[in-house]
């Protein structure tokens, strides 16, 4: 049996191309799409896998990451699957890569004019903690009607004294639409405004599709009195390869107990790592 190419057939790949067309046409704006069954499960990044296997060309550079890692079971599985499937050269150096799949992080190296960044989200839509009903959600957003999303944010503050989602914070896209930046930390919500690289978000299991176009202004929700803040590591040192000011992970030592950070993008750890050297050297 011949496999096709990107393993989606041509008509299925043609009909995620066209919805992921209107999705840049319309920043935030949240396209239906027919999500086909892929050999994993659905809320394992199908979503994302759709948009880069109907993307994908025999030219690309594939980097797969999962959490800031290159090397997750997740990540290696999407990545192996990809490769058979293309044949394409991977790399775990983002300024190498055309086509970039992430969950849950978007990469410390800024995204280049050519490069696209592909998120898996699990749960697209920004206002279902607040309305269950998808048909009242579409009629929110073509209204404009925002007041739940700034209410829930409201309720956290009065109860917590700050917003509490620390993860998948809501987003204004272009003045217009509220949208759901898949479960990034805050810490890379910036990271979406004014972008260089062209950003899409696919939900397989939701069957959702959008986008952020390059230089596309996107603001994380925020009060006057209650600005957005992100993570800050100002004062911490990656104990590996000491950077600084990048999104870390707290880790305990088993021997000593001591807590200490680690740089959570592996990739820009060991590049940071690979620089030390080459200056020692």
């Amino acid at each position: 049996m011949v496999q096709n190419f990107a393993f989606l057939d041509e008509h299925s790949k043609k009909e995620i191309r066209r919805k992921t067309l209107k999705a840049i046409a319309i920043p935030g704006y949240q396209v239906p799409f027919a999500s086909r069954e892929l050999p994993i499960a659905r809320g394992w990044g199908t979503g994302g896998l759709q948009l880069t296997l109907s993307l994908i060309g025999r030219e690309d550079i594939i980097k797969v990451i999962d959490q800031g890692s290159d090397e997750s079971v997740n990540a290696v599985n999407i990545r192996k699957l990809i490769q058979d499937t293309t044949g394409v050269e991977e790399t775990i150096d983002m300024n190498e890569a055309t086509l970039v799949q992430s969950r849950h992080r978007i990469p410390e190296v800024p995204l280049h004019p050519s490069q696209i960044l592909v998120l898996q989200v699990p749960m697209p839509e920004p206002l279902r903690a607040v309305e269950p009903s998808e048909r009242v959600t579409k009629a929110l957003h073509g209204d404009k009607e925002y007041s739940g999303a700034w209410i829930k944010m409201f309720e956290q503050i009065m109860k917590y004294g700050h917003v509490t989602d620390d993860a998948d914070y809501p987003v204004l896209v272009n003045g217009r639409y509220v949208m759901a930046p898949s479960p990034i930390p805050r810490f890379d919500n910036p990271k979406m405004n004014d972008n260089e690289g062209l950003i899409l978000l696919g939900a397989g299991r939701e069957k959702k599709i959008y986008a952020v176009p390059p230089h596309t202004h996107v603001a994380s929700l925020a009060f006057d009195d209650h600005p957005f803040e992100i993570e800050d590591f100002s004062d911490k040192v990656c104990r590996e390869s000491g950077a600084s000011g990048v999104f870390m992970d707290e880790l305990i030592d088993p021997d000593t107990g001591e807590k200490y950070y680690v740089t959570n993008d592996t990739s820009y750890m060991l590049e940071q790592l690979n620089k030390e050297e080459e200056h020692v050297n």
